[in-house]
């Protein structure tokens, strides 16, 4: 099984930044991809970013050039930097791990996820 805890999440204002982290813990033989879905009240959950275990990343338009992903291997832990905040980047923010264990094969696991509020 493969546990995932996020930190960071809060209230900020417009223009502000947070930075969200997640680490994934439990018995596993190695991670693909890790990265950060959101979803707001009323909508669907939506791709923020991705990262695999070389270094490919995958943003969503709506935060390109704003949120930047990295990732320590060596931590199993995956970040968000979130610059230049906007009311609707209001969400909670969930982490996922694209994962191998013996025995379970590749799952996607998710995080609790944790609000994000934008809002002066």
């Amino acid at each position: 099984q493969v546990q995932l805890v996020e930190s960071g999440g809060g209230l900020v204002q417009p223009g502000g930044s947070l930075r969200l982290s997640c680490a994934a813990s439990g018995t596993f033989f190695s991670i693909y991809d890790m990265g950060w879905h959101r979803q707001a009240p009323g909508n669907q959950r939506e791709l923020v970013a991705t990262m695999s275990n070389s270094g490919t990343t995958k943003y969503a338009d709506f935060v390109k050039g704003r949120f930047t992903i990295s990732r320590d291997n060596a931590k199993n832990t995956v970040y968000l930097q979130m610059n230049s905040l906007k009311p609707e980047d209001t969400a909670v923010y969930y982490c996922l791990s694209d994962t191998y264990s013996l025995g379970r094969g590749r799952n996607v696991y998710w995080g609790q996820g944790t609000q994000v509020t934008v809002s002066s």
